[in-house]
């Protein structure tokens, strides 16, 4: 029965698989966090008092929201060839470039939404015992507004995990692409894709869990 089990499609095709998981966490998480860069740094320009900078903030969400993740991989992949930028970029850089783009777009809204959530008088608040805008905005505004991104950071966080899917397009060896490389060789499509599915749900679902705990412990 075990060496039956050990021998099945099921378990034989886990080594190919995590090779692939490998590179599916290393573009999710290195995309995210560029992308939370961006996002913080656009969603405080979308709060900008300057016309110039809220504008060039809200086009570039827009364009991004508006557009699918798999158009603008193969934007960055195909269409900033060589002779466009002057190098080649690798499909795995691509991949978090598109990441990180994409994300950073909901992650701008998150940082807007949360701002803007606080009440005007944590602000006059600051202002009152002498901090600066800049001041009140990193001691009171944006601690605050950080444990309220958590839930929908965490939400992208699996969204954008899964979004690496698309990226067998340019045959970025993730999960899916590596999945589909397996059983293309041995014919095992059932066994492999629900092998493929299980993993993602190793992460998705104790991440899920661990957010729900995080916000009840922070209360938010």
């Amino acid at each position: 029965m075990i060496d039956a089990i050990l021998n099945s499609y099921y378990i034989q095709c886990l080594p190919f698989l995590f090779q692939g998981l490998v590179w599916t966490l290393i573009i999710t998480i290195g995309g995210l966090i560029l992308g939370f860069i961006l996002g913080a740094l656009v969603g405080m320009g979308r709060l900008s008092k300057n016309r110039i900078i809220r504008a060039i903030c809200m086009v570039y969400v827009e364009i991004v929201r508006g557009t699918p993740i798999l158009a603008q991989v193969l934007f960055i992949y195909f269409g900033l060839t060589e002779e466009v930028i002057g190098i080649n970029i690798d499909k795995i850089i691509a991949s978090i470039i598109a990441i990180s783009f994409n994300a950073g777009a909901y992650i701008a809204e998150i940082v807007r939404g949360a701002i803007k959530s606080i009440e005007k008088g944590q602000h006059e608040a600051g202002r009152s015992i002498g901090l600066s805008q800049r001041q009140t905005m990193r001691y009171i505004i944006w601690p605050q507004a950080f444990k309220r991104m958590i839930p929908p950071l965490g939400n992208q966080f699996i969204i954008s995990l899964k979004d690496t899917s698309l990226f067998s397009v340019i045959a970025v060896g993730e999960l899916l692409y590596m999945g589909q490389q397996y059983y293309n060789l041995n014919f095992a499509t059932f066994q492999t894709l629900i092998m493929v599915c299980v993993l993602y749900l190793c992460i998705t679902i104790p991440t899920s869990l661990y957010l729900r705990r995080l916000e009840r412990r922070l209360d938010v």
